[in-house]
């Protein structure tokens, strides 16, 4: 069963688990997150169907709780 992501959205891969995060695609802006996109690309190279970003999950929380307060 394919699951699917919500239009202006995209799906990230997390830590030794592989967990699914959906965020949004305004994130592709934010310095923080092109640093992480960035490691991703040197890291894994563009060979990979999936976006895998180079962190686990806690860390990965922590960007997107600090991304989510400078919105606010």
């Amino acid at each position: 069963m394919g699951r699917k992501t919500p239009k202006g959205h995209f799906v990230v891969y997390v830590g030794d688990e592989l967990k699914r995060f959906i965020v949004p695609l305004s994130y592709l802006k934010n310095p923080v997150f092109q640093q992480l996109m960035e490691k991703a690309a040197e890291e894994y190279g563009f060979g990979h169907r999936s976006i895998v970003l180079p962190c686990d999950e806690i860390h990965f929380q922590r960007v997107i709780d600090y991304m989510e307060a400078r919105r606010s």
